[in-house]
């Protein structure tokens, strides 16, 4: 049986302190929906959290107006920290989170006159995107990127999450595992110094720069929302020697904690991820129940350089659990997007500020 890998469900972020963040991430980038908010123990994580098992408080939020979600970690057992080191460009591992807007001036002029931390100006990347960097209230970097695949025309300057820039050491390798990932057609190619990078730390240095997306999507039951999303592998191509971002820290330490993909059946793909080279270093074995209202199955695998990626099969989880309504995959075909009525119902569960 094969398996199949819809694309890009949610990118993980780790912040020191739950509300704060997530206050934050709702105000500029409109992620108002939760598909859960809950404290639970992390017993999965422990190869990444020295043996440990953690306690964590992670809520998967999305923007009903279009793109991928992003799951807000929040460790309770331990202090998430910045590493000690200032990684720049090229590091290894995601540097970079990308959110997209119909109008990347206009999110600008609301950065700013919300007193955003912007990073740069409006720029223009090597492949033609107008675009803008800003660092978040724990001082993460994100790219703001245009699109005009929105699923609602709910009114906030962004949509959701639509990808990451991560730092590579040996690009044929990262582009040939995330081709096993269906991130498989290349945008873009070139190494130099450009122009939109400029203001970032490191950003001056030559790099090679490679643009992914897929070729063929699949659908799946988020397709609609989620639209199209991308992965830069960046490579430092000076004579530095690249350090690993999560180098001797914890999984839910301040930063990008993994990059999250939405599969079905699971055990196929962590055949093949295995025959590549790249098998499941985490796995339920089953289906996770988080409450009565979620069912799924996660996995871990690492990318050549040991950037962390999620597998998630869903099984079930709620779209407004207050109303009991919940989507029941086992029930669907998997590769059928959601009725709309399903998915802009979910807009009943925002939270507002």
């Amino acid at each position: 049986m094969s398996y199949t890998i819809h694309g890009i469900q949610h990118l993980g972020v780790g912040v020191p302190e739950h509300a704060p963040a997530w206050k934050w991430y709702r105000q500029f980038f409109g992620m108002d929906i939760p598909l859960f908010n809950d404290e639970a123990e992390a017993p999965l994580m422990t190869i990444y959290t020295e043996g440990k098992v953690i306690s964590k408080r992670a809520a998967m939020v999305l923007n009903i107006k279009g793109g991928c979600a992003m799951e807000v970690v929040c460790p309770s057992t331990f202090k998430a920290t910045h590493a000690k080191v200032d990684h720049q460009l090229g590091d290894l591992g995601i540097f970079i989170g990308q959110v997209k807007s119909p109008d990347v001036s206009k999110a600008f002029d609301f950065f700013k006159k919300n007193k955003a931390d912007l990073v740069s100006d409006i720029k223009t990347t090597p492949y033609g995107w107008k675009t803008f960097y800003v660092k978040d209230i724990n001082g993460l970097l994100w790219q703001i990127i245009p699109a005009d695949d929105f699923y609602t025309n709910h009114p906030t300057v962004t949509g959701g999450t639509a990808g990451c820039s991560i730092g590579v050491s040996n690009m044929e390798k990262a582009i040939k595992f995330y081709a096993l990932l269906g991130y498989d057609q290349v945008l873009f190619d070139e190494t130099g110094s450009f122009d939109d990078w400029s203001e970032i730390k490191g950003g001056k240095e030559n790099y090679r720069r490679v643009l992914l997306t897929q070729q063929n999507p699949s659908g799946g039951g988020f397709s609609k929302l989620a639209g199209k999303s991308y992965i830069e592998l960046v490579l430092d191509t000076s004579d530095r020697s690249a350090q690993k971002i999560y180098a001797d820290r914890l999984w839910g330490d301040i930063g990008f904690v993994h990059l999250g993909f939405d599969v079905r059946n699971m055990q196929a793909l962590g055949e093949k991820l295995a025959q590549e080279g790249h098998g499941f270093t985490c796995d339920t074995k089953d289906v996770l129940s988080m409450g009565e209202s979620t069912k799924v199955h996660c996995t871990y695998c690492e990318d050549p350089d040991g950037t962390l990626i999620e597998m998630i099969e869903v099984y079930k989880i709620p779209i407004i659990e207050k109303l009991g309504l919940y989507l029941n995959v086992e029930k669907r075909l998997p590769s059928q997007p959601l009725p709309n009525w399903m998915l802009k119902a979910m807009k009943f569960a925002r939270v507002k500020d």
